[in-house]
């Protein structure tokens, strides 16, 4: 047993000790499958902290020689699976964590030179007879091997993508590094499976990828490895029970990826904190500062900032990641940046409508920290009036609620379409924005005779009213309480019973001022 040259169990050993373990052991049943096909590539990318050197770890267990891992992997549910004896323990594994070579060298060309040299280290230890002791080249000496033993080697390369997400390593250095691992890896037969994991789907260059014998599984098109991506509703659901934690409120934290193959994704990382710690907080988030965020807002291209405006409201915007060259230098447009940050895990992506959102409201109030950094007054002016604007409609104080969305408006304007028919719904959206603490919010409520504008329905442990707002241009307030009353918005909200507000907001495009009514209602 080996560091690079089949590692052992110990690693994924330390993680099924843990206090909470998640089995996600069945994704091996489909790398089995693409054992020595031409499907043997395989590239999975995820945001950091989401399980990704667990996964690695999980691999290295199963497949590699040197260890007996049947007992470890017996109460697993990769051992129902029909081919989980044929592979257990059965092939030589090369663990390669490239971030670990990064780390102790200067460059690019001396961590691959670093990187061969340690390797080939092992592997003459294990065959001293085949390797020759002179040989400095990785596929020359894994070329040797195979043609005297016929044994395919299961390769695990994790954060494979590290100096791609670096901006102190050059484009030649990118092409240098990307050039290794197609040269160790494509065309070879000794590979039996490659399983390359990082946060960046692979480098293209111009329309072309470096390394295109991969198939790659993403935020944007995760397929049939969603499932393993991060913990899954019914596994959050089973430990919300287990460990008598309530379930909506984690789902409020730290649900939002939502992929047709699987449904909701939770982030790993802040489910377990959050239980272990008996309290709903920021804990992803907190792995990195938010400058990481900042960066990205600052840069503010065509749109981005009233992207992200939008999207604090609870809007989806709509998005092309096709061009995404898959690193964090390169970028020709706002959709490169939402892209990235899809795939750092600051956005959620919806391929049913190719659109993006904020996931949930830790990562909300990563976005509001960035934002605040980044100085956009007139935002932070908005979210700042927020609680106020709440007191004002809990109290019924129509003049003031419209006072605040006035100013709301009006110092948005360069953000937001002033006229555009969703400017008022978001303007609303912004100026209500701590109604998170207390609500949860749903657009659009459907109401049988129509769609209510916004529902704001009181979290369990919440004692404050439900809120039906209704929204209407060059009416009147009175006008748009009257449709909630003659459309029966109320009677929809079947599961409800406690206080009501009805709240009647009307915007004259004229001189630019809002009316408000707020009528109490008792359901």
């Amino acid at each position: 047993m080996g560091i690079y040259l089949n590692p052992g169990n110990d690693n994924f050993k330390i993680a099924c000790n843990s206090e909470i373990y998640v089995d996600k052991t069945e994704m091996m049943e489909q790398t089995n499958r693409m054992i020595n096909t031409q499907q043997r590539f395989i590239c999975i990318s995820r945001p950091r902290r989401f399980g990704k050197s667990m996964a690695a770890y999980m691999l290295a267990a199963y497949y590699g020689k040197d260890s007996d891992s049947s007992e470890l992997f017996a109460s697993y549910k990769i051992a129902k699976t029909e081919d989980y004896q044929k592979h257990l323990n059965q092939y030589n594994v090369i663990m390669l964590n490239i971030q670990d070579f990064l780390s102790v060298t200067g460059s690019v060309a001396e961590m691959l030179s670093f990187l061969q040299k340690r390797v080939i280290k092992e592997l003459k230890r294990e065959y001293p007879n085949i390797i020759d002791e002179d040989e400095s080249v990785l596929s020359f000496a894994l070329e040797d091997l195979y043609s005297r033993t016929k044994e395919g080697v299961i390769f695990i390369i994790d954060e494979w993508d590290c100096i791609l997400r670096d901006n102190h390593y050059s484009a030649e250095d990118q092409k240098k590094y990307l050039d290794f691992i197609r040269n160790l890896l494509k065309d070879k037969a000794y590979v039996a499976l490659a399983y390359m994991t990082g946060i960046l789907p692979i480098k293209k260059y111009g329309t072309h990828s470096a390394l295109n014998m991969f198939d790659e599984y993403s935020m944007t098109r995760p397929f049939e490895y969603a499932q393993f991506i991060g913990f899954t509703e019914t596994e959050v659901k089973e430990l919300c029970e287990e460990y008598q934690v309530d379930f909506d409120t984690m789902k409020s934290w730290y649900d939002g990826y939502d992929f047709p193959e699987v449904g909701h994704i939770y982030n790993p990382k802040s489910v377990v904190d959050s239980i272990r710690r008996k309290c709903f907080a920021s804990y992803w988030t907190q792995t990195e500062t938010y400058e990481a965020l900042k960066i990205y807002i600052d840069l503010n291209y065509d749109g981005l900032k009233d992207a992200i405006v939008q999207m604090l409201a609870g809007e989806k915007i709509a998005i092309d990641y096709e061009t995404f060259q898959n690193d964090m230098m390169t970028f020709q447009s706002r959709d490169d940046v939402l892209t990235l940050l899809v795939h750092l895990g600051y956005l959620a992506y919806y391929s049913d409508c190719q659109q993006v959102s904020i996931p949930n409201s830790e990562i909300r109030a990563e976005f509001v920290r960035a934002i605040k950094n980044c100085k956009w007054k007139e935002v932070i002016n908005a979210l700042e009036q927020s609680d106020r604007l709440l007191s004002a409609t809990w109290n019924q104080d129509e003049k003031t609620v419209a006072e605040i969305l006035d100013i709301v408006h009006s110092e948005n304007t360069s953000i937001l379409t002033y006229n555009d028919e969703n400017s008022l719904s978001c303007v609303i959206s912004i100026a209500y924005y701590n109604t998170i603490k207390e609500y949860t919010k749903i657009r659009e409520f459907p109401t049988g005779k129509g769609f209510a504008d916004i529902v704001y329905l009181p979290k369990k442990h919440s004692e404050k009213p439900a809120m039906i707002v209704e929204l209407k241009y060059d009416v009147s307030a009175e006008g748009a309480i009257a449709q909630i009353k003659d459309k029966k918005y109320v009677e929809s909200l079947k599961e409800y019973r406690g206080n009501l507000l009805l709240v009647g907001i009307n915007y004259d495009r004229g001189s630019k001022k809002h009316t408000c009514v707020i009528e109490k209602w008792k359901k």
